[in-house]
């Protein structure tokens, strides 16, 4: 007797024997290393450091509580760290804040000291790289999510009531369809005052969940009619137990690709709008706002080439992914490749 697979250990299976996923995960990996570990990869804190006597950890400290550095002992409070001798302390690889100013080194070409070399204030490229690396990601996952929901919601109400719910919440979708995102965006910032992430976050996800809810709906009307449905309804469920709890797991193949191709799709659009200094705080560095500073520098070729490939690099890897995934989930694409 063979022992039953779960379907997450079934799809990693299948992925880890996928050229194209393991492309794709080797490109993604350091990614989210990165994003996860920005302000120990680069900042211009050291690890820890000796001041008369006593053992401090202010990039540790900065990371995890953020108190600022006027709640520390008088000795350290408003201390240059620059100015820690190199012995006394254990600095990151990266010495730099993306948003550290150095109006003595601007437009400096890669080097040693400058990995990447600097922008037209001096700022370290390599610093904001990595921390650009958060924000995309966290862009593009919290607005599919927020998607996601959004649509997973109207697509399970549509799919699973039909008739005049499934006609109006249709016509909805048609009208989302016609707003253009990137151009709502941009409306947006012009009402606000501060730009903020944030927005950039809500108008995607508040836009991009007509593809999730169509996906959800059409799994749905193909779900609603077998067996476990039907024995449901007879038991007295309640819909929402029945859509939620028995329909969706059986529906989410679609919905999980869906999901992977769209945070490819929100880390495109949040790039081209940092390009163009739309919705994005003049203090915030992001791939984008990088490669916007090379328009005024052409000659500063670094800060063309290194963000415009992290952003080839990101989308292709997410793309790449998506299509794997949609391989491995596919009924009928694994029957083609196990008759082969």
């Amino acid at each position: 007797m063979t022992a039953r697979v779960s379907p997450a250990r079934d799809l990693w299976n299948r992925l880890r024997h996928s050229g194209t996923a393991l492309s794709a995960m080797f490109l993604l990996v350091p990614l989210v290393f990165c994003a996860l570990f920005a302000d120990l990869i680069a900042n211009d804190r050291p690890y820890t450091m000796t001041h008369q006597g006593e053992r401090y950890f202010p990039a540790f400290r900065g990371m995890l509580v953020d108190v600022g550095i006027s709640q520390w002992p008088s000795g350290v409070a408003g201390m240059d760290f620059s100015r820690v001798p190199p012995e006394a302390a254990v600095w990151p690889p990266i010495p730099y804040r993306p948003s550290g100013v150095d109006l003595m080194d601007p437009l400096a070409p890669p080097s040693g000291s400058h990995w990447l070399g600097t922008d037209n204030l001096g700022r370290d490229i390599m610093a904001g790289m990595v921390h650009g690396a958060r924000i995309s990601l966290t862009i593009g996952i919290v607005a599919v999510g927020l998607a996601t929901v959004i649509g997973v919601i109207l697509g399970a109400v549509a799919g699973y009531f039909g008739g005049t719910t499934d006609l109006l919440i249709n016509r909805l979708f048609e009208m989302m369809m016609a707003i253009p995102t990137f151009f709502l965006i941009i409306t947006v910032s012009a009402f606000v005052k501060e730009p903020s992430l944030f927005y950039i976050m809500a108008v995607i996800g508040l836009t991009g969940w007509v593809g999730i809810a169509r996906f959800t709906r059409n799994e749905f009307i193909k779900t609603r009619a077998v067996e476990y449905v039907t024995a449901a309804e007879a038991l007295g469920a309640s819909p929402a137990r029945i859509m939620f709890l028995h329909i969706l797991p059986n529906a989410m193949n679609p919905i999980i690709v869906s999901v992977v191709f769209g945070i490819a799709g929100a880390i495109l659009v949040e790039s081209g709008l940092s390009f163009l200094g739309i919705g994005v705080p003049a203090d915030v560095v992001t791939w984008g706002s990088i490669l916007n500073e090379a328009r005024g520098n052409t000659f500063a070729w670094w800060l063309a080439v290194f963000p415009g490939c992290a952003i080839f690099m990101t989308v292709l890897a997410y793309n790449l992914l998506g299509e794997a995934m949609r391989d491995a989930l596919d009924p009928k694409l694994r029957g083609r490749m196990k008759s082969g």
